[in-house]
């Protein structure tokens, strides 16, 4: 875990940002309007939890699982044979985690708070999106340049020569070396000491999905209204093309999806 200090920033897009990231018209305005929110100190986890850690949880409780969407070539489709053990592609205890819902994320956290007797959670959108830009104000904490393989996992030329489906997907023009997950820690830690905010895998939060940032809390907090069934999900993936690692971008995605672009990391009230 890592200490993050109290502070407040500036959440959402900034102005033409994303214009300038070519995003679709369909996905705008979901991080608007920019707002000033104020956090009070928490901790976060330096790495996503990686698939060792899950295991650990999965093997004290007996949780269950029944399958996972994978990406099958026109799009997303739920397979019965795959889980977060065997995701559709190779990992090990390193890596973090996948397939996992956010009732498996939120279960995890309650474990670990009952095994450790620490108050384990997931972070908030507010804090997600705080603990992503660590102090920058840039759409990436490295800059505004789409992202460099330098400082994440994301869609790359690498994913686009050994992924099957994946030659015409929107990718970096550069090789990260990794064509699916990375073991946690593999890219530079933003100023705040975290590891793989942008790229890797999608962050489950806590906060119910809202269109956008309407009425949502300035105080750090989750928001606990909009459509609770869906939660917001932050990060982006491998899988995704440099205009969706940013620390504004946002979806939601129903409590109860797996998929194998999609994991978790842990907050704590110290």
């Amino acid at each position: 875990m890592v200490a993050i200090p109290a502070g407040r920033f500036v959440m959402g897009t900034a102005p033409g940002e994303e214009e300038r990231e070519t995003l679709a018209v369909a996905f705008r305005h979901r991080s608007e309007p920019q707002r000033t929110v104020t956090v009070p100190a928490f901790a976060a986890g330096r790495f996503e939890v990686t698939r060792g850690q899950y295991r650990a949880f999965a093997a004290a409780t007996g949780r269950a699982t029944d399958g996972c969407f994978v990406w099958v070539g026109a799009g997303f489709e739920k397979d019965p044979t795959k889980d977060w053990r065997n995701p559709g592609y190779s990992q090990d205890d390193t890596h973090p985690v996948v397939c996992v819902s956010w009732d498996d994320a939120t279960a995890y956290a309650a474990w670990l708070a009952r095994r450790t007797g620490k108050p384990y959670r997931l972070l908030t959108e507010a804090e997600w999106e705080y603990a992503a830009r660590a102090g920058t104000t840039t759409s990436r904490h490295w800059g505004d340049a789409g992202p460099s393989c330098r400082h994440a996992n994301g869609a790359d030329l690498t994913t686009a020569a050994q992924v099957p489906g994946a030659a015409d997907w929107p990718a970096a023009d550069c090789s990260d070396g990794h064509a699916y997950t990375a073991p946690v820690g593999s890219y530079p830690a933003n100023a705040f000491g975290l590891h793989d905010m942008l790229g890797n895998v999608w962050e489950w939060t806590q906060d119910c999905w809202h269109a956008n940032h309407e009425g949502a809390p300035g105080d750090g907090s989750a928001r606990a209204t909009g459509d609770c069934s869906q939660r917001a999900v932050r990060g982006g993936s491998w899988e995704d093309a440099p205009l969706g690692l940013r620390a504004a971008y946002r979806v939601g995605s129903p409590t109860v999806i797996r998929v194998w672009i999609r994991g978790f990391r842990v907050a704590r009230n110290d």
